[in-house]
């Protein structure tokens, strides 16, 4: 059976980013094969540096996951710091691990630009993230276009290790789908918390009415035709809209005579609608005091079982065994 592998960070509030870049298609591939989706708290401890915070991210990630439709019996839910393997795994794998390698990571580059701190876990978080995916003998590892090149450097790392060790590690395939590659923000660029123009899942109607409706648009006159391939509005609402609906909101782009208010106040109206049915079970999961807590206990056991194995292999294989 084809084993899966994804992880999401708790950084925050989740958003529609992370819904359309992670969580939907993750639900959808849990029928697919074997599920481990993992809240990666070690990864989050480079940017979220409040314990109380931290805690409280990760039981609002799972409680979203969940009411989005990851079912427990199907997908291990779990958090990456209840599966100690990894970071041993990530130290052996860094001992292999190319500088060359690292400084070539997108994401690092990416996250100095903003102004984050050169620190060793940022520089080195590539090989956490290769640690968490082999540890678990992944077979596909489902990733947004941004962040195919981590699953590059997990099976040039997993090769090396192969190279010099014999044969340790499968080499895993990441699973791009066009859908995911960018969801627009208020802002236009890439929907990011870093860039504070998201539209949260889960946030309430008239903060998220309030969201919608701060989209940034051109100054095109209401009466004059507009040109829906250049809108955010409609970038959204393809995500949420059918075909037809698309096609209808599009023609009435062209036509002029509606002005982006009103397209706006549409664009809210169907992502309410969308999440209405999650925010119902959102608030039965809440009821059930343990469930969050059963579940992610559940889900470590299940990965620490696979763990073991992989570990018990890789300290034969290296001579501390």
């Amino acid at each position: 059976m084809t084993r899966i592998l994804s992880g999401i960070q708790p950084t925050g509030v989740l958003h529609i980013g992370n819904y359309f870049g992670m969580m939907q298609q993750a639900i959808a591939l849990q029928n697919e094969g074997e599920a481990f989706y993992f809240i990666a708290d070690y990864h989050a401890l480079t940017s979220v540096r409040d314990q109380d915070v931290l805690r409280e991210n990760v039981r609002r990630v799972a409680l979203d996951f969940l009411a989005a439709g990851l079912d427990p019996e199907r997908a291990a839910l779990f958090k990456q710091s209840d599966v100690p393997q990894v970071t041993e795994l990530t130290w052996i794998l860094s001992t292999v691990a190319p500088m060359g390698l690292l400084e070539r990571a997108h994401s690092y580059k990416d996250k100095l630009a903003r102004g984050m701190s050169p620190t060793a876990g940022l520089f080195s978080y590539p090989i956490l993230m290769a640690a968490d995916i082999l540890i678990y003998d992944s077979d596909v590892v489902p990733v947004g276009k941004d962040q195919k090149q981590h699953i590059e450097m997990t099976r040039d790392l997993a090769g090396k290790m192969n190279e010099q060790f014999g044969q340790i590690f499968k080499l895993p395939e990441p699973r791009i789908q066009a859908a995911t590659e960018a969801v627009p923000g208020l802002d236009g660029q890439k929907m990011s918390k870093s860039y504070g123009n998201t539209i949260d899942i889960f946030g309430g109607e008239k903060e998220m009415r309030k969201r919608v409706m701060s989209i940034v648009t051109d100054s095109t006159p209401v009466e004059a035709p507009k040109d829906p391939s250049r809108s955010t509005i409609t970038q959204l609402y393809s995500l949420f809209a059918s075909k037809s609906e698309l096609e209808e909101m599009q023609a009435r782009f062209r036509k002029g005579g509606t002005g982006y208010g009103d397209f706006k106040k549409q664009l809210f109206e169907k992502i309410w609608e969308y999440f209405s049915p999650m925010r119902k079970r959102r608030e039965e999961i809440l009821a059930e005091k343990l469930y969050i807590d059963n579940v992610l206990v559940r889900g470590a056991k299940r990965a620490n079982e696979i763990a073991g194995d992989v570990m018990t292999r890789v300290r034969s294989a290296v001579g501390l065994r």
